[in-house]
């Protein structure tokens, strides 16, 4: 018995030395948790992150999207980046020097209308399948007219894919009569994966042109089986960090206002649950909005500021949620298996601040469930879900930090030393990274020094971790940050699969309210002609079929130290108003 049981444990302990650490999607979960199992991360460890300064991560364009890790390839751990330029990278994950990179996907929109992103090219976070090593992502390409495609690359090449790739949604997209239209269209929040489909969500960034809530669905086994569901009405945009989320099986977004309504709620302001397909039943069972949602569509205040992320609480009667956070102060919790319709029962509670744009976080500890997310009225707050019946959402923790970006989660076992990061993020921040304890909001990390400072960083963008580094996103360069020297870098632990682990509950406490205004800007203009072909230089072509991949120089296959990371758990824009409301 002892002799089988030594055996036993030695095999858990090679297969967790073996494990790789892959960093797939948005905020490492389809659930959109945030959260990353990393051992090294301790709270003494945490507080004395610096700067790699031999991680070079110079790349071209501006960055919106969070950066991905993928182990398991022949040239060691990468870091895949994505920019407005429509430049994709594969960089070496301990030198930062290009393995590969595309940056023939097709000349990006040059400016866009009502405040949109100039230049607009790839904005969403990725999404990766492992089993395929193939990277998804939605790039805008300039042109006549200007379109959407959904593209495939090897993930370890950069190569795209033939059969079928890049797939032009203007030519395939289509719901209940309603076309979709690429230059009324931006694309904010990450892809996800989910049962072998890939889904993106649209939106538009000044609530100006004939635009809709889009989520749009790609087989990646048959990119000619595309679907797509759309909002009636005008408006709804989904435009939040996290894009679409996922329990395993459906996915939920969360819609904006719409516009010329007559009162007829048409699938704005509400947190939608979508099917394989996408398809939307219609039924109570798969939407809810609010009883003011007309009101909210008649000041802008969006429900939809934040996107979806889905909250377990182990205890709680309903115990599978679905959490929204709106522009009106309020977090809104449903049953995620019954949203209720119009009104629904939803658990809420006003959490003080506008919530606009970005992704949330959920995680447990010793002491419950949380959320926490960064407001506009400049503090990381965290709100613990109590596990009754109903759930209630209680007041935890509150820091001030300027800056609007997206916070993430680390923790050494998935209980312990759960740190809450954020990247105070834009000219309103400081540039730096920041830690706060998960239960208290103690600071364990302020920033840094000298060497720590940030440049170019962009509103609603998040970090990624992966064998104890931070990573994050900025323009023309990717940042990597590490624990001290002899910190304790135990071998990664198993990625676990995708399911959701938040606790929850709600009622609660609020403290500050603080309501958002957008601010108009121009209308929209189109131009356009897209597609790419791959070599290195831009060359787009009327119909998308880009092949070839530009390799850059090859890097040090240096593997990182080993460190465990990322267990796969289980967003904004300006919202200018319309300068007058868009007409149908």
């Amino acid at each position: 018995m002892k002799l089988s049981l030594l055996i036993a444990v030695c095999c858990t302990v090679a297969l967790a030395a073996n494990a790789q650490v892959n960093v797939t999607q948005e905020h490492n979960d389809p659930s959109r948790d945030g959260v990353y199992i990393d051992p090294a991360f301790t709270v003494s460890a945490a507080g004395l992150l610096t700067r790699d300064l031999n991680f070079n991560g110079t790349i071209s364009g501006n960055v919106y999207a969070q950066p991905l890790y993928i182990e398991g390839g022949p040239n060691g751990p990468m870091i895949i980046a994505v920019t407005e330029s429509n430049n994709v990278y594969a960089l070496d994950a301990t030198t930062g020097l290009p393995i590969w990179s595309r940056t023939d996907i097709g000349p990006p929109v040059p400016t866009t209308p009502c405040g949109g992103f100039n230049p607009t090219g790839i904005t969403g976070t990725p999404v990766v399948d492992l089993t395929s090593r193939r990277l998804f992502f939605d790039a805008l390409i300039n042109g006549s007219p200007t379109k959407h495609f959904i593209y495939s690359l090897n993930v370890d090449t950069g190569v795209t894919t033939p059969g079928g790739w890049p797939v032009d949604l203007n030519a395939t997209v289509i719901y209940n009569g309603i076309p979709f239209i690429s230059l009324a269209q931006e694309q904010r929040g990450g892809l996800a994966l989910v049962n072998g489909i890939v889904y993106s969500s649209y939106g538009y960034v000044g609530d100006c042109g004939n635009y809709h809530g889009w989520v749009v669905g790609v087989d990646i086994n048959n990119p000619t089986n595309v679907h797509g569901w759309a909002t009636t009405a005008m408006g709804g945009g989904i435009w939040g960090h996290g894009g679409v989320a996922s329990d395993g099986t459906n996915m939920f977004v969360v819609t904006g206002n719409t516009f010329n309504t007559g009162g007829n709620w048409m699938g704005g302001e509400a947190i939608i649950r979508l099917q394989a397909g996408p398809t939307w039943t219609g039924q109570p069972t798969d939407y809810w909005a609010p009883t003011n949602w007309f009101s909210l569509d008649n000041s802008d205040t969006d429900l939809g500021g934040v996107s979806a992320t889905i909250v377990d609480v182990p205890g709680a009667t309903p115990s599978q949620l679905v959490l929204a956070l709106g522009k009106d102060s309020n977090a809104y919790l449903l049953n995620r298996n019954n949203l209720g319709g119009i009104p629904g029962t939803p658990y809420q509670a006003n959490v003080g601040g506008t919530n606009r744009g970005i992704s949330a976080v959920t995680y447990h500890t010793s002491q419950g469930t949380y959320i926490g997310f960064h407001n506009d009225a400049g503090t990381v707050r965290a709100y613990k879900i109590t596990p009754t019946n109903p759930p209630t959402i209680t007041f935890g923790w509150s820091q001030s930090q300027n800056g609007r970006g997206s916070p993430w989660v680390t923790t050494t076992d998935g209980t312990n030393n759960m740190i809450v990061w954020y990247a105070a993020t834009t000219g309103s921040g400081d540039q730096r990274l920041h830690a706060y304890d998960g239960d208290t909001g103690a600071i364990i990390y302020a920033g840094g020094g000298t060497n720590e400072l940030m440049t170019g960083t962009r509103q609603w963008n998040t970090g990624m971790v992966a064998r104890g580094r931070i990573y994050f996103g900025t323009d023309n360069r990717v940042y990597a940050f590490r624990l001290p020297a002899g910190t304790p870098t135990p071998t990664a632990t198993a990625s676990p699969t995708a399911t959701a682990t938040a606790t929850a509950t709600a009622t609660s406490t609020a403290t500050s309210t603080a309501t958002a205004t957008s601010t108009p800007t121009s209308t929209p203009t189109a131009t356009a002609t897209a597609t790419a072909t791959a070599t290195s230089t831009a060359t787009p072509i009327v119909t998308p079929t880009p092949t070839a991949t530009a390799t850059a120089s090859g890097s040090p296959t240096a593997t990182p130290r080993p460190i465990p990371t990322p267990r796969p758990h289980t967003t904004p824009r300006p919202r200018p108003s319309p300068p007058p409301r868009p007409t149908v």
